[in-house]
């Protein structure tokens, strides 16, 4: 249809025309298995905007030949559900396969919604396919999280991003009959930011502002003036989205107060989902600030439930006051080099055994087999502290935690010195 947008005329139909996610759906991939063996069970595909996960959703429903639901969590409530719900058990009286349940932006559900969807997923009267930006374990219920599997999706790749400029200009029924030639790309390339639907649109905005005859070339001067003549075909979720919170995250981590709170601004004025805002100072407070400054993670935890409380646009007042906080705190990554130290040593040295003093011996067997014997309570000793082996044997000595030099974790330093003495030199 001529009236459709370019990105609607695009929409791929099999796997074979989906462009993307090979990990996902190439040869032997996990999903491409399944589909192939005619099953697919309920997951969650969770990954940036414009990069095929309502079209997978579509292609695998049309591939498995079962009746397709869809819902968008921004305009469904839990009636809504129900009724589909409903619907689906009726339909897989008639179908050997359960009926798909395809829920767009599932990370808006709210915590009733997605109880009432437990019951059909768990029983099998609906597949459940969601479709989200937001990271599911911040977003979706842990007892809806358990039974589906989560599937990350990529930003398209540059050879991906070009294939689809080409195959649009070769193929759509409305752009084959222009003349149009790819002079250069880099600009589509970078304001597209790894979304497909969004370079389709920045394609189509650049072609139908052409009235003169002939040939139509696409290259990147003439691509910005469009955009900046039209600047609703780029939105918050491409390439701005990325590069703003970037530079928000840069700017708190290198101590910039003045930069940090005006890429808050651009932010706000953009529309940006505040929880969002509001999570990632949460994991910087912990990530970047840490033991410098452990209150920067207290503040960080209370700006995001004060937002959820007070709402916006009062909220800006209480994100302002936490990115000034983080950005003038002292800095520290001491606990996350930490964590991926240990996680290091855990792949390399795999499951080693607990030692025995330090297992929980719950029964008489337990204790007849040594399990807590020689264990000292730390509460019997002098300033409550003992030296024993806490890790196993063939890790001894080894260090995970490294302080820095801030006064906070120098405090720490000296009392690890106190207690463990060489350990901590």
């Amino acid at each position: 249809m001529v009236n459709q947008p370019l990105a609607e005329r695009m929409r791929p139909k099999t796997l074979d025309d989906y462009i993307g996610q090979k990990h996902l759906v190439g040869e032997g991939a996990v999903l491409r298995k399944m589909i192939d063996a005619g099953r697919a069970p309920s997951f969650i595909l969770w990954g940036p905007p414009g990069v095929g996960k309502t079209t997978l959703a579509q292609i695998i429903a049309n591939r498995l030949e079962a009746p397709f639901y869809t819902l968008s969590a921004i305009s469904s409530g839990v009636k809504d559900v129900r009724d589909v719900i409903e619907k689906a058990k009726g339909n897989r009286f008639f179908n050997a396969i359960s009926p798909i349940l395809f829920i767009d932006e599932i990370h808006r559900f709210s915590k009733s919604q997605q109880d009432s969807l437990l019951g059909a997923v768990e029983t099998g009267v609906v597949t459940l396919i969601g479709a989200t930006t937001e990271n599911p374990s911040f977003e979706v219920i842990r007892p809806l999280l358990s039974r589906c599997q989560v599937y990350v999706l990529k930003s398209l790749e540059k050879d991906d991003l070009l294939g689809l400029l080409h195959k649009a200009i070769a193929e759509d029924s409305e752009l084959r009959k222009k003349n149009i030639v790819c002079v250069e790309t880099a600009a589509v390339l970078r304001y597209s930011g790894g979304d497909a639907r969004k370079l389709l649109n920045i394609l189509e905005l650049t072609v139908n502002a052409e009235t003169a005859d002939g040939a139509i070339e696409i290259t990147d001067a003439k691509v910005v003036e469009r955009l900046q003549e039209n600047p609703a075909a780029y939105d918050k979720g491409g390439e701005m989205h990325y590069d703003i919170i970037s530079a928000f995250i840069k700017s708190v981590r290198g101590s910039d107060p003045d930069a940090a709170v005006y890429w808050l601004a651009r932010m706000v004025a953009g529309g940006e989902d505040p929880e969002f805002i509001a999570r990632r100072l949460l994991i910087l407070a912990a990530e970047d600030i840490g033991l410098a400054n452990p209150n920067a993670l207290l503040l960080a935890n209370a700006c995001f439930d004060a937002l959820r409380k007070i709402g916006w646009p009062e909220g800006r007042i209480i994100l302002a006051e936490t990115t000034v906080y983080l950005a003038a705190s002292p800095k520290s990554n001491s606990a996350y080099m930490a964590i991926e130290t240990a996680l290091g040593c855990v792949a390399q040295t795999g499951n080693l055994p607990v030692p025995l003093h330090l297992r929980n011996a719950p029964t008489s067997l337990m204790k007849d087999l040594g399990y807590a014997k020689d264990y000292k309570y730390a509460h019997d000793y002098e300033d409550n502290f003992v030296r024993q082996d806490f890790l196993p044997p063939e890790l001894a000595g080894q260090r995970m935690w490294t302080g820095q030099r801030n006064a906070a974790e120098q405090t720490l330093i000296e009392r690890m010195k106190r207690l463990w003495g060489n350990r901590y030199i």
